[in-house]
């Protein structure tokens, strides 16, 4: 079991309520998507702006079994980015294993 809580340590995707300057606002995401592709479960697409007011952003939980940085679907790897991909907010530091 990893023994630190991944921080993420930027987001690219513009149009997601949590970003604020290439940071994530949101307490935590949740990596998601499907089969050989991770997204930003916590993607919220709108004009408002959301979150704290400042950056603590950590991955909160990883759906992506597959994922070399998946352990016990929690996130292993030292930080994630978020940013555009296949989807509008995908998680770029994904590895399939």
């Amino acid at each position: 079991m990893t023994a630190h809580v991944t921080e993420v340590a930027g987001c690219t995707v513009q149009a997601c309520a949590f970003n604020h300057d290439h940071d994530c606002n949101a307490f935590a995401i949740t990596v998601s998507g499907s089969q050989s592709h991770a997204s930003c479960g916590t993607f919220i697409d709108t004009g408002a702006l959301g979150g704290l007011p400042k950056v603590l952003a950590h991955v909160g939980a990883c759906q992506r079994s597959e994922c070399v940085h998946n352990e016990d679907l929690m996130c292993g790897a030292q930080n994630v980015r978020i940013g555009p991909g296949a989807e509008a907010a995908d998680c770029l530091s994904y590895q399939a294993s």
